[in-house]
């Protein structure tokens, strides 16, 4: 019986720890976007996939996804930043290559849905708040960073 009640007590102990981890997290994502966002610009959305954000910082929208809290859950933070097709694409993808060693940090550019973005993923296993701030700020400043310049130079075509 013993053997049981330690069984439940490991089970409890844990999905505590887990609601712990989720609600810190979420927190500290809220608290991040809070200082960032202009214009109390920032909305979430809560779905079986986890936590969505969306707020506005300098000239770009940033999104921030929390897909939950065990270790193989990921927070993953992206701004879109070019539409896609521009003129010159070849001259582009090398630029954003030469950027993504030199001026992204943490972060990186790719193409998704026809869009140049900036992102950064991590997964939840030992995420600190410091690492969340981090992950946010560095997309959120790259993108407002370099947008209008990308925009300037390949634009649409």
């Amino acid at each position: 019986m013993t053997y049981t009640t330690d069984l439940e007590s490991d089970a409890n102990q844990s999905l505590v720890s887990t609601t712990i981890a989720e609600a810190n997290h979420v927190e500290v994502i809220e608290t991040v976007i809070s200082s960032l966002q202009e214009d109390q610009s920032a909305m979430v959305s809560q779905t079986e996939q986890g936590h969505l954000w969306k707020f506005k910082y300098g000239s770009v929208e940033v999104y921030v996804q929390l897909s939950g809290t065990s270790d193989e859950d990921m927070l993953i933070v992206w701004s879109p930043v070019l539409k896609l097709p521009v003129k010159n694409e070849p001259q582009l993808l090398r630029k954003l290559l030469e950027l993504n060693w030199s001026s992204t940090f943490e972060a990186h550019f790719g193409i998704v849905e026809n869009q140049v973005v900036v992102s950064s993923q991590r997964s939840v296993a030992e995420l600190s708040p410091g690492e969340v701030s981090r992950n946010i700020t560095v997309v959120a400043t790259v993108a407002d960073d370099h947008d209008e310049a990308l925009t300037a130079e390949f634009g649409h075509t």
